[in-house]
């Protein structure tokens, strides 16, 4: 008996497991449906004259307008400058932070170390000895003038001299270095530290030390920009670069506040694409201003003339969660929607754009809105 039992559950368990794989095939093949019937409208021929809906081609003609273009502020790499240290060091004190305005030869940190003072000793050291080996020069010269000495050990004094020179005055370019004047120093003023000063006027941009750590040469201190050199980096389409010329005028603008425009102008038009098809402007203000942020994102604006591009009416593109469509005619009253790219916008046509689409495509040129419309509504019921 309990031999049957266990049989019948487990008839049961499966014909339940085949029922629920029937179930959810079938939910996957309803949604893949939805979400073709999304995509595709049907009307009638009654129904597209109802609600006004005609259909015909896009046109190639010329089309003058503003193109708009996305980017964001950029800073050149000579404006950059990275601060390091030629010798290691331990910071001693620093108060910058990101964000600060800073002034050429600004101190913006002391690091102090034994070796800033050998070196400062040794220089000094240097410059007594030549001193000596100057002086030793001049009295043999006079003798061997007078040929009171010989000729070798004229020529040993100069050599001296000479040696004592050289290492003096590689010394008093290492303390340069560093930004020590050997010409001030003296051995009453030996210091421990030095400091590091701002060479640019600008703002610091990153700050990678805090007070007490040691910093090696290759270590980067600080980060300052220029910002008199500031330029806008705009992103446009390959199929737009050919209206585009250095010279032009652009005008941008920002997410934030778009009523504050920046006047600039192409500087240059790169010759590269990147994988999205798409290359980079850079435009120069022509008025730096404080508000314009290394990394922050704008809007601009280029005047195009008679650039020839596939065009429809305006009415024929209908905007949906932040893409631009149109309706191809696919016969027996059936519409598909079909993702643009837009262009130019012009005495009410529209510049348009997508793979395959030609003057011959048949499309809603008048009244898409209304296509949209019975979508989003078949949606809703759904």
């Amino acid at each position: 008996m309990k031999k049957y039992i266990i049989l019948f559950l487990g008839f049961g368990m499966l014909t339940s497991c085949g029922s629920s794989d029937k179930t959810g095939s079938a939910e996957t093949t309803e949604k893949a449906d939805s979400m073709v019937s999304e995509q595709i409208v049907s009307f009638n021929s009654q129904q597209l004259k109802s609600v006004g809906v005609e259909v015909g081609t896009p046109k190639m003609e010329k089309i003058s307008g503003i193109l708009s273009l996305q980017g964001k502020i950029d800073v050149p790499p000579q404006s950059t400058v990275s601060l390091s240290f030629p010798l290691g060091g331990y910071l001693k004190s620093t108060s910058m932070l990101p964000g600060m305005r800073v002034r050429k030869g600004q101190v913006l940190a002391e690091l102090e170390d034994m070796q800033f003072i050998q070196l400062q000793q040794d220089y000094l050291m240097a410059r007594e000895k030549f001193a000596l080996a100057e002086t030793e020069f001049s009295r043999q010269k006079d003798l061997n003038a007078s040929k009171a000495s010989s000729d070798k050990v004229f020529q040993q004094a100069r050599a001296e001299m000479e040696t004592q020179r050289i290492l003096m005055n590689a010394l008093a370019q290492k303390l340069e270095v560093i930004g020590i004047n050997p010409a001030r120093l003296k051995s009453d003023n030996i210091s421990k530290s030095v400091s590091i000063l701002s060479p640019i006027n600008g703002f610091v941009s990153k700050v990678n030390v805090n007070v007490g750590k040691y910093t090696s040469p290759t270590d980067m201190l600080f980060e300052l920009v220029d910002p008199r050199d500031i330029h806008l980096a705009l992103h446009v389409f390959e199929k737009d670069l050919n209206a585009l010329s250095i010279g032009q005028h652009v005008v941008a603008y920002s997410n934030g506040d778009p009523g504050k425009k920046f006047q600039a102008e192409i500087i240059l038009i790169s010759k590269n694409l990147d994988q999205d098809r798409m290359a980079e402007v850079h435009c120069h203000f022509e008025k730096y201003n404080p508000a314009l942020v290394p990394g922050m994102y704008m809007n601009g604006e280029v005047s195009v003339n008679n650039k020839e591009a596939l065009t429809v009416p305006e009415e024929a593109v209908v905007r949906w969660e932040n893409k631009f469509y149109v309706f191809t005619d696919q016969g027996s009253g059936q519409f598909e929607m079909t993702e643009v790219t837009p262009g130019l916008i012009s005495q009410g046509k529209q510049q348009i754009e997508a793979k395959g689409m030609t003057g011959g495509t048949r499309l809603v040129v008048k009244n898409a809105y209304a296509l949209l419309m019975k979508i989003r509504n078949t949606e809703k019921e759904g």
